[in-house]
């Protein structure tokens, strides 16, 4: 197994193993993006996101894609967007691998903080972050705002 920085060309093994996430998140028609938004904002001269891929025979089996965030209170963060090792990869050690490589690149980079979300049912990886050292909290929530919620907020926002 080989963990390495993607490349142009693995973006379309990396939107499978998305679309895969999404499934397993019960929200398989979720995903909006296309292989070239992909390409265009993580290949770019500013790239919004970077992601190592997880390759086992010539075959890409995970990935881990994150952005840099700063916080007001720690400076310099990574966001880890996402950590997926596909179904059959699972119990490989492969999610260790990838996750281990997103910690060195955080302590390469100096940051502060490393983040990320995990949905309060998936019992496994929560007790794998934990058991890893990481806090799961609690008491904060997630907030988003869809497409639709932008708009609407800027169509009524005199009314909120």
């Amino acid at each position: 197994m080989i963990i390495r920085k993607a490349h142009k060309e693995d973006m379309k093994a990396v939107l499978e193993l998305i679309q895969e996430l999404a499934t397993f998140e019960k929200e398989p028609q979720a995903v909006e993006i296309t292989v070239n938004d992909l390409v265009c904002d993580g290949f770019c001269e500013n790239p919004l996101f970077h992601c190592f891929v997880a390759e086992l025979e010539n075959e890409i089996v995970g990935m881990a894609l994150y952005y840099y965030r700063y916080s007001t209170w720690k400076g310099k963060t990574i966001h880890l967007e996402d950590l997926i090792v596909k179904e059959k990869m699972r119990g490989s050690g492969l999610g260790f691998a990838l996750y281990s490589k997103i910690i060195e690149q955080g302590k390469t980079d100096n940051v502060r903080r490393i983040e990320w979300a995990v949905l309060d049912w998936n019992t496994p990886a929560i007790e794998f972050y934990k058991k890893s050292g990481a806090k799961v909290f609690d008491d904060w929530r997630i907030a988003q705002m869809d497409e639709q919620g932008i708009f609407n907020f800027l169509t009524n926002k005199s009314k909120v």
